[in-house]
């Protein structure tokens, strides 16, 4: 056998055996925690699955959200969205790379970036791309039609 065919062998026996398993299984506590944003045992699960460095990029600004900044917001989330439901739609994994295609649901109990939505609630489409390194989460990019949202609940 050539080095090429035990290469290809052994992808392809990785593969089988569910080596990517672990990632999505990874990529589904970021989602448990955004589901319960307010759960200690949701948190702790997202720390384990996240780099200590991880951050959240989220636009073409250039800056980033650190984990420790990143949890802060969920929890405000929570309290403000305590039905806030973060459903996944379809996952797919290209070699270190997780990209997720999800619904976002909720009723504000509150003003939403300013806007009262007065019992309304939401639905959107949110995409996200997970890079993976050594089993954990190291960034996470995203989109959320928070536009969406906020028309959604302005009643237009």
């Amino acid at each position: 056998m050539t080095f090429k065919t035990l290469t290809t062998a052994a992808a392809f026996a990785s593969l089988a055996s569910g080596a990517f398993a672990n990632d999505t299984t990874t990529v589904q506590a970021f989602y448990d925690l955004l589901s319960n944003p307010g759960s200690q045992e949701h948190i702790a699960a997202f720390q384990e699955a996240t780099s200590d460095g991880w951050v959240s990029v989220g636009d073409y600004s250039g800056a980033t959200k650190s984990r420790e900044a990143f949890l802060g917001q969920m929890g405000g989330f929570g309290q403000l969205i305590p039905d806030l439901d973060w459903d996944i739609q379809t996952m797919h994994q290209d070699g270190n790379f997780v990209t997720v295609r999800s619904r976002a649901t909720g009723t504000p109990i509150g003003p939403l970036f300013g806007v009262d939505g007065q019992g309304r609630s939401f639905d959107i489409m949110t995409i996200d791309i997970h890079e993976i390194e050594d089993g954990v989460i190291t960034q996470t990019w995203h989109v959320e039609d928070w536009a969406g949202a906020l028309q959604q609940l302005s009643g237009k």
